[in-house]
């Protein structure tokens, strides 16, 4: 580990919302094995398979099943807990549910987020709050060109509006009550951090082309690609879950400095097709021709090509991305192929692997 992150978070008090999602269940994991005390505040899982079910999360934390939206218990939750730092997961992250769901995904991502900033704001303590967004956030002409923190933000689906319009809350909160010049006085450092697409063990999402695969090969089906060109930053789910915890330890350090915006992508020409993600991860399973083009004029808009400019974070942070793409898709593949280990093994032992590699 080129930065001593136990050190940093060894019987620190961390409050993690979304703790029972996807990547959520991977920060768990890994700062529990860091040694933190960690509390986790989320809805319960969607499906027994999921991920924090399979780890036992629930042993793995203190952890609280109630709503973004109830913002008297999420306050009481974090006044009680008094803790060192706040990672912001919890949010409605699929596109297509947004187009369902879309008022619902505008509180849950944008309200939920300014219910988070307003509980840190009762803190009579310094505390760091990482609050996690995504790479959709950014307007996008599709021009091929990575997205810098500077660039306009924007969204056409309900869940990148939405995303954006958490942006524009966490930066309001940050001058309005956190502002960088002042920590002296409110002593909390925010940032607000975005990463691309994340793959990894583990995931059950509907909608998601990993967990479709996966669906796909269990019922000896095709897997049915919808937009097969579309290109992704493709980063393995260690990749981002490592660099908030390095920047969130580092804020400590730098409070005033790192109060900002970072993305966490993939080196330049390092993104891959859907089809291309879809042709290695069958290859682990002997399956390469187990996918199907459907083309289908009904399906909504999703962004074709999302490529994100990471120079920020490798200059302020030495952060650097660890495993290409391809590797992040075997790593992937061969979490859901081994079947004789339990999920908590195989995912501490891509932790303890992530760890140990050199960028």
């Amino acid at each position: 580990m080129t930065y001593n992150l136990q050190s940093a978070f060894k019987n620190k008090k961390v409050f993690l919302t979304g703790h029972t999602g996807f990547k959520g269940a991977w920060m768990l994991q890994i700062l529990h094995w860091l040694g933190a005390d960690v509390k986790g505040y989320s809805l319960a899982p969607e499906k027994p398979q999921d991920l924090f079910n399979q780890i036992e999360g629930a042993k793995l934390c203190n952890s609280v099943i109630a709503d973004l939206k109830d913002a008297a218990t999420l306050q009481h939750e974090i006044e009680n807990y008094q803790p060192h730092f706040v990672f912001h997961l919890a949010a409605q992250a699929l596109v297509r549910r947004s187009y369902a769901e879309p008022v619902d995904t505008f509180m849950v991502n944008a309200m939920g987020t300014a219910n988070v900033l307003q509980a840190m704001r009762l803190l009579q303590k310094p505390c760091v709050g990482l609050m996690i967004t995504t790479d959709k956030v950014y307007e996008n002409p599709e021009r091929g060109l990575p997205f810098s923190e500077e660039d306009k933000l924007g969204g056409y689906d309900p869940y990148s509006a939405s995303k954006a319009a958490a942006e524009i809350v966490i930066d309001s909160y940050r001058r309005s009550f956190f502002h960088p010049e002042k920590y002296s006085d409110h002593q909390k450092a925010i940032a607000s951090v975005r990463a691309g697409n994340v793959i990894g063990g583990g995931d059950y999402a509907d909608d998601r082309i990993i967990p479709d695969i996966i669906r796909a090969i269990e019922k000896k089906e095709k897997v049915v690609l919808r937009n097969p060109l579309s290109v992704r930053p493709w980063q393995h789910v260690l990749e981002p879950v490592a660099a908030y915890l390095l920047l969130a330890a580092k804020m400590v350090e730098q409070p005033v400095a790192l109060s900002s915006s970072f993305n966490f992508g993939p080196e330049p020409n390092d993104e891959k097709s859907v089809e291309a993600l879809t042709q290695i991860f069958l290859k682990a399973f002997d399956r390469e021709d187990g996918y199907e083009i459907v083309q289908s004029s009904e399906n909504p808009h999703e962004a074709n090509l999302l490529l994100l400019d990471s120079s920020k974070a490798k200059r302020q942070i030495d952060w650097h991305p660890k495993l290409d793409a391809i590797t992040a898709i075997n790593w992937t593949a061969n979490w859901y192929a081994n079947t004789q280990t339990s999920a908590r093994e195989k995912c501490q032992r891509q932790i303890e692997q992530y760890f140990q590699t050199n960028s």
